[in-house]
């Protein structure tokens, strides 16, 4: 996914050991076990005030450009419409959602980075703004058969945007999120041996999954079943929180770890099975052609720091983007924040 800005680097994050152990601590003087709960986490109002001169123009911070060679299959300036591609079955290209009557939330206004049923990455506005979040935890570790998944919610090394998104935000008129970013307790247990299911699965409204920084992955649609990537504004980081305060990602995001990387491992589904980056072993951009109904593929991949050959997730630069359905059995995500989204929510 191309730099839409850099400013600095994010902190690289480290991955230890065969079993999978990753962790993050804060960067402040709070405990792993406060910042889980959320306790001393700061508000965007209050981390507003710090906010440098980048954010006032809507800049942020994303990783350094990996120096692994890429060959883009995916043209960004006509990236196709997802709005239709809800199915009743796993269906390539789709999304098999669980819910299937939308109630009509999410921006407000289309964009006019949307001609038709294409849709221009380079067009699309921002929301303005540099928060960090140095009370941010996420760990992962391999326990027996299961896979444990901690943290409070919020980015690890990561940046967002201003929410509330205020009303000189040029974001404003198109989306105006009314949500700000709140912690919450995630603690929950996916496979660590994830097997595929004798039926794949529908994807609920709310988290599939998370990425290594703590932060959840919705599926890609709005409240309106509609192509969230596209329709709604996002920050620089490509996230936005829902009305219960989570902050999470409908596509790839340049600030999820190892994003930019050939054949890395970005974050985990709740069946169990990793997310992996846009890019194959080659450094070919991977699209909806080259996958299965779920999104998904077989091949060569580190897993639990060794070489195996497995299934896998992938994220793409076109709908559906991470999870089109779940071909293990999945989890439920659990957390201390509703999942799914409110009558009032412009932010599913």
């Amino acid at each position: 996914m191309p730099m839409k800005v850099i400013a600095a680097l994010i902190a690289v994050l480290v991955l230890l050991g065969a079993g999978g152990f990753f962790f993050v601590r804060p960067s402040n003087s709070e405990s792993p076990a406060a910042a889980a709960t959320g306790q001393g986490a700061v508000s965007a109002e209050a981390t507003a005030m710090a906010v440098n001169s980048d954010a006032e123009a809507g800049h942020g911070v994303s990783p350094l450009p990996s120096p692994a060679t890429h060959t883009q299959t995916i043209d960004i300036h006509a990236i196709p419409l997802g709005d239709g591609k809800v199915s009743s079955a796993p269906q390539q290209g789709y999304v098999y959602s669980c819910q299937t009557n939308f109630r009509g939330g999410g921006a407000d206004h289309a964009g006019d980075w949307i001609e038709g049923d294409t849709w221009d990455l380079t067009k699309k506005v921002s929301v303005m703004g540099s928060i960090s979040w140095p009370q941010a935890v996420f760990s992962t570790y391999v326990d027996g058969t299961e896979r444990m998944l901690q943290g409070n919610g919020l980015p690890v090394d990561s940046l967002t945007g201003i929410f509330p998104i205020q009303r000189r935000d040029p974001a404003y008129q198109y989306d105006p999120n009314p949500n700000a970013i709140e912690p919450y307790t995630l603690s929950t247990l996916i496979p660590a041996d994830p097997q595929i299911a004798a039926k794949a699965s529908c994807v609920p409204m709310g988290a599939i999954g998370y990425a290594l920084n703590g932060v959840a992955i919705y599926n890609a649609l709005d409240d309106a079943g509609r192509d969230a990537v596209a329709h709604e504004v996002q920050d620089v980081c490509d996230g936005h929180p829902q009305q219960a305060g989570q902050y999470h990602y409908h596509g790839p995001s340049d600030c999820m770890p190892h994003a930019d990387e050939n054949n890395a491992l970005v974050g985990y589904a709740l069946d169990g099975f990793g997310i992996y980056s846009l890019y194959d072993a080659d450094g070919r951009e991977y699209q909806d052609a080259d996958l299965d109904a779920c999104h998904g593929t077989t091949s060569l991949v580190e897993w639990n720091g060794e070489q195996v050959t497995m299934y896998h997730y992938v994220l793409t630069q076109e709908y559906p983007y991470t999870v089109g359905c779940f071909r293990g059995t999945p989890v439920a995500a659990a957390t201390r924040a509703p999942q799914g989204d409110g009558p009032n929510n412009r932010a599913p």
